[in-house]
């Protein structure tokens, strides 16, 4: 799909329907093109039973709530 700026400001609905069915968006201004929108590769949707965090007070564990939640956290904090 190619875009304007215009186009981003009044038909960001369009675009986003566009990155849904996978296809690249390319934006132009003032008829240059200035860069390409790419749909995500994440996974939509996430089950909260994949959480690791899910069912972990029916885990028997010495350490504490914290401990766990820095250790859920972690290569989140270690990518800054």
């Amino acid at each position: 799909m190619k875009a304007t700026v215009v186009d981003l400001r009044y038909k960001m609905n369009d675009v986003l329907k566009a990155l849904d069915r996978n296809e690249k968006v390319t934006v132009f201004y003032r008829g240059k093109e200035k860069g390409v929108l790419v749909p995500s590769t994440q996974k939509k949707h996430l089950k909260i039973t994949d959480h690791p965090f899910f069912g972990m007070s029916s885990l028997d564990t010495d350490k504490a709530v914290l401990d766990e939640l820095n250790d859920l956290r972690k290569p989140r904090y270690d990518d800054i």
